[in-house]
């Protein structure tokens, strides 16, 4: 493992002096992320259970998104405003009973204004109605890997049964950017206007002129202030949930305070380079007694400069491995924990391929182990 440590270590040593404290947040749950590597720099409560308010109403965007990528909707369709739709209470798009809205005029009405009204419709023209659709809604979110999650609403309207993590909603904001970045741009539009009434975006971030696109707030005076944002400073994207605040203001400022550092504090850098050699492993009654393991992938880190100075990086097999080896078959990982105590695993491979030993080869390599005490 000495040429692994050596690769990690060059990276601590040469990238920066300056330390910048881990911020300690007021928020009652948050998260922060490096999108681009899908690395978590801060997180506080990020696992426990939480209601979403109109945050989950990110569900409902996937879910739409994809109906209309596999063409069961489509942005200029028209679809009916039912009863339970226009009686929804709390912020409003102001369709209309009865009445036809086009698909993307309720998209942006629920991304845009938050309308609880447009959220219901978009629901039922996807799951028949909201309560269907929050069981496929709540299926969806178990295959995209969020485990503490259940909706039974499509807009987040309180109820003891409808709830997430922090990490969760981060899983669902990631594999909403990934899966339909086509669609992002809406998270960004700063107002909407539908039946005369304008309103604007009530993300804070969007005027901060930090770079922020989205992607959607919550509130309920049970849990306080909310907020799923996302910003891009040069090339680097980075997302934020935080949630459990007091008012809008500290949603606000807390909101860019941990952006800014993970901009200012954190930076990606490149840990190892595909095919470099990481450790080699003992090889049984092999023509050779070791092989080489390589890596396959680069990788690339995002951490602050201090947690950089936590990294611990180890190589993890079950040796000897018996002959023969195949060239580029797997048999270990490389496993770096960071300082936030996550573990990443990447797959080592055999270099090159090992013929097992000859019968008499066999034969020979036992007797001095087992007789002469040699190593095999």
């Amino acid at each position: 493992m000495k040429l692994c440590v050596t690769v990690l270590v060059w990276v601590l040593v040469v990238s920066g002096s300056a330390l910048a404290q881990m911020p300690e947040s007021p928020a009652r749950e948050a998260i922060l992320i490096d999108v681009g590597t899908h690395t978590v720099l801060y997180e506080k409560n990020a696992d426990q259970r939480t209601p979403t308010a109109s945050m989950s109403k990110i569900i409902t965007a996937y879910m739409v998104f994809d109906a209309i990528k596999q063409g069961r909707l489509r942005l200029d369709q028209k679809v009916p405003i039912s009863e339970r739709a226009w009686k929804m209470q709390g912020s409003k798009s102001f369709v209309e009973l009865g009445n036809q809205v086009k698909v993307e005029d309720l998209i942006r009405g629920m991304i845009v204004q938050s309308g609880n009204d447009a959220t219901v419709a978009l629901a039922e023209a996807v799951g028949g109605t909201e309560d269907g659709f929050a069981s496929m809604a709540t299926a969806r979110a178990k295959e995209l890997g969020m485990t503490g999650t259940n909706f039974t609403n499509a807009t987040g309207w309180p109820d003891p049964n409808h709830y997430s993590t922090v990490r969760d909603l981060s899983t669902l904001a990631l594999h909403l950017m990934e899966d339909f970045p086509e669609y992002y741009h809406y998270y960004g539009e700063r107002e909407f206007t539908y039946h005369g009434i304008k309103q604007q975006n009530r993300n804070p971030l969007l005027s901060m002129n930090i770079g922020a696109d989205g992607i959607k707030t919550g509130h309920t005076a049970e849990n306080g202030y909310g907020l799923i944002g996302s910003a891009l400073q040069n090339g680097r994207r980075l997302l934020l949930v935080v949630n459990g605040l007091p008012d809008e203001k500290a949603r606000a400022d807390e909101a860019a305070r941990l952006m800014q550092w993970g901009f200012s504090a954190t930076g990606v850098y490149p840990l190892v380079k595909a095919g470099a050699v990481m450790d080699e492993a003992a090889v049984w009654l092999g023509q050779s007694k070791a092989v080489d393991l390589v890596i396959k992938q680069d990788i690339t880190m995002a951490m602050s400069r201090e947690s950089r100075n936590a990294l611990k990086a180890d190589v993890v097999l079950q040796e000897p491995v018996p002959a023969p080896v195949s060239a580029g078959q797997e048999l270990g990982k490389l496993r770096l924990t960071l300082a936030t105590g996550e573990v990443k695993d990447y797959p080592l491979y055999a270099k090159d391929s090992i013929p097992a030993l000859g019968f008499m080869g066999r034969l020979k390599a036992k007797f001095n182990h087992y007789i002469l005490g040699k190593e095999l």
